[in-house]
């Protein structure tokens, strides 16, 4: 977010280390629903829960703090290494029940980057625990995200996002992304994959790390079916494992409690995060199936993996009353059929804006990818910028939307992401609908001036 205004705070006078040290942020002061208010009380609407597809539930939802102020009072934490607790198992044995009976097992963490770095953990464990020590190496597409810790970063194929820590990271590989301006069938990913295997020896890939929906890099996009079934017919071939990383997906985003449910492939472990702790705690973990566990427990018996807050009580105990809210008000299904509606309203809103080349969504997470209008296919030139100004444009029209920036890579032009919390009212979701047209209907004139 690049706004200065009188409601800001100057990044270079705070006592803050922000991201941006040459831009004045936004000072929210309270929220409540979808709602922000700034300190001179203007109406922001959320249409990215909290800029990072984080509060699912919406702000202030009284379920959640009762929980976390109940906990809170009886025990707040514990560490995992020494002891388990009653609201870490609750939510274990209610995630899989509920949630996903495909799985065996889940180990909770803090947030997404700790749980794809545990993820990796756990792959290489499971191949050394039955002698495969051989296989380490990591495949996934190029054009993703997967966190800021340098084996998160690791598992991404974009340069400029990587750079300059190169020298820092594994030694992964990458494919790209088959998408319609790649690779539309999915077929030329999967004869990228096959080469790949070839060229490293397939005894040496450990697994396919990808997300089954996209979040931010390329937000609600799926390959087409072609390709999980290719991928399917791959791992059986070749022995390694497939992760999805369901940080942004995962806990209902895409109207499944996880958005593997929805595809021809059953993946062997899961990271999920966002969704869980819907904003009132940081929470995440990893699901496996039951072949990766025994693989441990008919083995050394023993994952030696672990960070601070894992499965400490506090956060789990929010997991927990996040689940049954989620259950209690029936917001899969709502998510499931309304957004569709949400989908169609927002590409007409859209239908005549040359920048815009396409409108996307899976249940409550949507993507719109622009194009140079000059020719409705390049991507947009990178010294545009064209990701900030449509945030920045986006919030002076009342809106919050979350834009990525990936031109230089080469694989996908300007992007912005919309994800509602399940709990948008019909008439909410339309100021949304409404609130980002206007702003991206002026975007497209800034671009038009700068272009020609």
């Amino acid at each position: 977010m690049r706004t200065a205004d009188t409601t800001s705070v100057d990044a270079i006078r705070s006592k803050v280390f922000h991201r941006y040290l040459d831009v004045a942020y936004p000072l929210i002061r309270e929220a409540q629903g979808v709602h922000l208010s700034d300190s001179e009380g203007r109406d922001v609407i959320d249409a990215s829960s909290g800029g990072a597809l984080v509060t699912s539930l919406g702000h202030g939802d009284a379920r959640i703090i009762a929980a976390a102020h109940d906990q809170a009072g009886r025990i707040g934490y514990l560490y995992n290494h020494h002891f388990t607790n009653d609201a870490q198992e609750r939510l274990a044995a209610r995630l899989l029940e509920t949630a996903a009976p495909e799985m065996a097992r889940v180990r909770f963490v803090s947030g997404g980057s700790e749980a794809n770095e545990t993820a990796l953990r756990l792959i290489r464990a499971y191949h050394v625990e039955r002698g495969d020590r051989d296989r380490w190496r990591i495949i996934s597409p190029a054009q993703a995200y997967h966190g800021a810790t340098m084996g998160a970063l690791a598992l991404t194929g974009r340069p400029h996002l990587q750079a300059p820590y190169g020298d820092y990271l594994a030694d992964h590989l990458h494919i790209s992304p088959s998408t319609w301006r790649q690779d539309p069938t999915g077929g030329a990913a999967l004869a990228e994959l096959d080469s790949i295997i070839e060229q490293v020896g397939p005894g040496s890939v450990a697994a396919f790390f990808c997300e089954p929906i996209s979040g931010a890099a390329l937000p609600a996009y799926s390959p087409p079916d072609r390709f999980w079934h290719g991928l399917a017919e791959r791992r059986d071939a070749h022995g390694f494992l497939v992760c999805f990383d369901e940080i942004v997906t995962g806990i209902g985003r895409t109207g499944t409690w996880f958005a593997y449910q929805q595809l021809p492939i059953e993946p062997d472990i899961v990271t999920f995060g966002k969704g869980l702790g819907a904003g009132y705690a940081p929470i995440a973990g990893v699901l496996c199936r039951n072949s990766v566990y025994q693989a441990i427990a008919e083995g050394s018996r023993e994952f030696e993996h672990g960070h601070t807050w894992d499965g400490a009580p506090l956060p789990c105990a929010v997991g927990l009353a996040v689940i049954d809210a989620i259950v209690e008000d029936g917001l899969i299904d709502r998510v499931r059929t309304r957004g569709p509606v949400f989908r169609r309203d927002l590409a007409a809103s859209l239908v005549d804006v040359p920048l815009v080349r396409e409108v996307r969504g899976r249940g409550y997470l949507f993507g719109v990818e622009m194009v140079d209008p000059r020719d409705g296919t390049s991507i947009l030139p990178a010294d545009l910028h064209v990701a900030d100004l449509v945030d920045d444009l986006a919030y002076s029209h009342g809106v919050l939307v979350t834009s990525s920036h990936p031109n230089a890579d080469g694989y996908a032009s300007d992007q912005t992401v919309l994800a509602p919390a399940f709990t948008s009212s019909d008439a909410e979701l339309d100021e949304m609908v409404d609130r980002f047209a206007r702003a991206l209907r002026a975007v497209a004139a800034r671009v038009s001036e700068k272009i020609g």
